[in-house]
């Protein structure tokens, strides 16, 4: 078969061992040939590539970031979108598309796939950790591991200071990457987008903590909001799929408590160093089995399918599902964290 690969939306640490899972194992088990479609979606419409072979992915298993670039193009903003995807797959003689990436770039696939227009099989990828189907995403390991250093080099200033400091960290609808490092990290205050937090909660936290003679350590999710009504948060631009390019609510936070305790705060945004540099071993162990499972799908002909984590075994979950499945922090899970508040 001749297989066409891409990956879509934020880049991600993890990506290029699932496609070299995928070529190597393609190649050896199936004789197959692979096409990489540049920067996402965008390669697919404009008829953007570059060859993959077992040459081509030789060394790139602990690379971050993607040899084939990303992009957040969305076929579907434009009316022909889908029908240059299909023009562009008939005219290079794509049998298949393995799409790696998140909800958006996965909602694509799984349109394509349900309108006939293009046979996809899907990868979950976001250092979130919130598409649904799956127990796990690769990246986010990563992710926790590089938010919880940097936590635990700032209780030392913070208490060098006495200060407050803030870390904020991605999360756009799910708290998952402030929870686990908040929680590994020792963080006083986890806020997450589920729970709208209440500022003189907050400060109070912040008041008990320093009567303990210790500085606080808070971590918030970038999708993190005050209770309505409580605090003014700005409007921010939106992206390809209507999402906004969120950011600034540590800044927020730290000027609020300052006002209000009068505890000197700052804020530090770890912004894309999460997303950057080596895979975890953990990434790199789950992206390689996502990419040896996803090319056995394409053989199997189960389009439309998304290959998934549960427990320790990889299984096929309906990509359009898990894709329209957000998958949150839970009351329970985020009440374990708040016995460490304050």
């Amino acid at each position: 078969m001749h297989i066409g690969v891409l990956t879509g939306g934020g880049d991600c640490p993890g990506l290029n061992a699932v496609i070299r899972a995928v070529v190597r194992k393609g190649v050896a088990d199936y004789g197959d040939r692979f096409t990489g479609f540049r920067d996402g979606w965008r390669g697919a419409m404009e008829d953007l590539t570059m060859p993959l072979d077992v040459e081509a992915v030789r060394g790139i298993l602990p690379r971050g970031g993607t040899i084939l670039g990303s992009s957040r193009t969305n076929p579907y903003a434009t009316e022909d979108g889908p029908s240059r995807v299909a023009k562009t797959m008939a005219e290079l003689g794509v049998d298949a598309l393995i799409a790696i990436g998140g909800e958006d770039t996965l909602g694509v696939a799984a349109k394509l796939t349900e309108s006939g227009t293009a046979p996809v099989v899907g990868v979950p990828k976001t250092i979130d950790n919130d598409l649904g189907g799956t127990d796990f995403t690769f990246g986010f390991d990563t992710a926790v591991h590089v938010a919880t250093e940097a936590i635990d080099r700032l209780h030392t200033t913070a208490e060098s200071h006495h200060r407050v400091l803030i870390v904020e960290v991605m999360g756009r609808h799910a708290g998952w990457i402030a929870l686990h490092s908040g929680l590994a990290g020792g963080a006083n205050v986890i806020l997450i987008p589920e729970r709208p937090f209440d500022i003189d909660e907050v400060c109070a936290y912040v008041e008990r903590r320093f009567a303990s003679h210790y500085a606080p350590i808070i971590v918030v999710a970038e999708g993190a909001a005050p209770v309505a009504g409580t605090l003014s948060v700005r409007q921010a631009e939106k992206d390809a799929f209507g999402h906004e390019r969120l950011g600034g609510i540590g800044d927020l936070l730290a000027r609020e408590i300052e006002a209000r305790t009068g505890k000197e705060a700052r804020a530090t945004v770890l912004g894309h160093t999460q997303r950057g540099g080596s895979p975890s071993p953990f990434d790199r162990w789950l992206a390689t089995r996502f990419g040896l499972h996803a090319i056995d799908a394409v053989h199997d002909g189960a389009f439309g399918s998304m290959v998934a984590l549960r427990g320790t075994d990889i299984v096929r979950v309906s990509m359009a599902q898990a894709a329209g499945e957000l998958k949150t922090v839970t009351p329970e899970l985020y009440a374990e964290a708040e016995i460490f508040f304050g």
